[in-house]
């Protein structure tokens, strides 16, 4: 799973903020999957996997139904396996058509030859969507501390907690009988205003939406009694 701390991913986001450019190798792949598959690339990674045995190839792309566009029949588990050979075979060959490798001769048997930049057999492809990863990232940039202000400044009786994972932010109630009354409350929409406004600066690229934003409600009731009261058991 990538995380807004990995390498690849602060790669790809400056490139989305036109700091960067996609690696030029990768350029004629990046063209053959946007023009075959109706996409837009954003970034290409590459590495090895298996000690550096096996190379692998991420294709960047913006949003989640062009990551699951690569999945058998359109859903969330496994990927198009014809796909991915299609991808790993267009990127052997744009790798050689660019004199990044070479075919492999009987010279090449005989002696030692000089190590490739790339690894083009048995590549591993895999995708990802640049989204779901900056939503994270804004989310969990809020200051801890502006939370707690907020909790504070909210001045609630009924409201525990204010925890956040991933993208997602739930506001904790005592029961679960308070949770059912909060749940079309206007105060729950109060409560969205004053979240988003803590998270409007870190929304870098606009993809949190007001109009579609909301804060999820629980209750400790049920964090104690389904949960062991532990965060792990809880958000994994």
């Amino acid at each position: 799973m990538i995380s807004p701390s990995d390498k690849e991913y602060k790669q790809t986001k400056q490139i989305m903020l036109g700091k960067e450019i996609l690696n030029p190798d990768f350029r004629p792949l990046a063209e053959f999957i946007d023009k075959t598959f109706g996409v837009r690339t954003i970034n290409i990674v590459y590495d090895t996997i298996d000690k550096g045995t096996r190379p692998r190839i991420g294709i960047y792309f913006e949003y989640s139904r062009e990551k699951q566009s690569f999945n058998e029949n359109n859903g969330h588990l496994n990927f198009d396996s014809k796909k991915q050979k299609l991808i790993a075979d267009k990127f052997k060959q744009t790798i050689i058509d660019q004199g990044l490798i070479k075919k492999k001769g009987l010279f090449d048997f005989l002696g030692k030859s000089e190590d490739p930049k790339y690894q083009t057999d048995n590549i591993w492809v895999y995708y990802i969507a640049f989204e779901p990863i900056a939503r994270d990232e804004a989310n969990e940039s809020v200051p801890q501390d502006k939370v707690m202000q907020l909790k504070t400044e909210l001045n609630c009786k009924d409201l525990w907690e204010i925890s956040r994972c991933f993208s997602g932010t739930t506001f904790f109630l005592y029961t679960d009988e308070q949770v059912k009354q909060y749940e079309n409350s206007e105060t729950r929409k109060i409560w969205a205003d004053k979240y988003f406004a803590l998270l409007e600066p870190y929304n870098e690229f606009g993809y949190f939406k007001r109009d579609k934003f909301n804060v999820y409600l629980d209750s400790k009731e049920n964090f104690d009694n389904n949960y062991e009261s532990n965060w792990y058991y809880y958000y994994k």
